[in-house]
């Protein structure tokens, strides 16, 4: 069971091409957004879809496939886990930032159109 700690696995749309930064060390780190809906019926019968948006971010040649090969509107599929990182921000507050740090992601679909 050790193996499934902090573990997060998410189906999503892209909402937005990766953003790519290259450090002095030659490491890369690739951050975007994912898109996931939720899909449910209120008490009208009526569909109603949530969107929650996710911050990700890859790192080394995982960041350069998927800087690469993936785009706006994409369905892809990651894995990964949770890091929350906190800092203070310009009017001294604190802020909690969650992220997914990914592991490993599967293209599903290409955007439509």
């Amino acid at each position: 069971m050790r193996s499934i700690r902090n573990k997060v696995t998410l189906i999503g749309n892209l909402g937005a091409k990766p953003e790519i930064r290259e450090f002095e060390s030659g490491n890369k780190l690739a951050t975007f957004r994912l898109a996931t809906n939720d899909v449910r019926y209120n008490a009208k019968g009526e569909k109603v879809t949530e969107t929650t948006w996710h911050r990700l971010k890859a790192w080394g040649k995982l960041a350069d496939t998927i800087a690469k090969y993936t785009d706006t509107g994409q369905e892809i599929a990651v894995e990964g886990r949770l890091v929350t990182n906190s800092f203070k921000n310009k009017d001294g507050e604190d802020v909690n930032l969650t992220e997914i740090e990914v592991n490993d992601f599967m293209f599903l679909r290409k955007k439509a159109g």
